[in-house]
């Protein structure tokens, strides 16, 4: 038992986790402390064949770093979906970007709502 608790502490040590946060799967970091506003970035003008990851906060070491925006190959029949923070019960829920294929649970606000049961699918700001 003394050795699963040094390896899972060894290994949240190496992921930057401190205490307070926790790591649940699909690496979802958990922690207490709101991310900062997002940075201002200039998009730069489309590129044919790329696709454009927007910059996001992490947590890294015990605090939010930021991650600047940058290209990645476009994938055909599928969307990136941002890096994002959710806030639930005052604790704050890290969602890694992804890449997503279209179909019936799509969710294009990335609210948490599909857009089948969602009145206003394209509005991020959605509470």
């Amino acid at each position: 038992m003394f050795k699963k608790i040094l390896l899972a502490s060894l290994i949240a040590a190496s992921l930057g986790a401190v205490p307070g946060a926790s790591i649940a799967q699909h690496r979802d970091i958990i922690i207490r402390q709101a991310p900062p506003p997002p940075q201002e970035e200039v998009v730069p003008a489309p590129r044919r064949g790329q696709v454009w990851a927007p910059g996001h906060w992490v947590w890294r070491h015990g605090q939010h770093v930021w991650v600047r925006g940058h290209w990645m190959g476009e994938r055909r029949g599928q969307r990136w979906v941002a890096d994002t923070w959710v806030e639930r019960n005052g604790r704050w829920h890290y969602r890694p970007g992804h890449w997503e294929r279209g179909g019936r649970n799509r969710d294009r606000d990335a609210d948490g709502v599909p857009n089948r049961f969602d009145r206003a699918p394209n509005n991020p700001n959605r509470q």
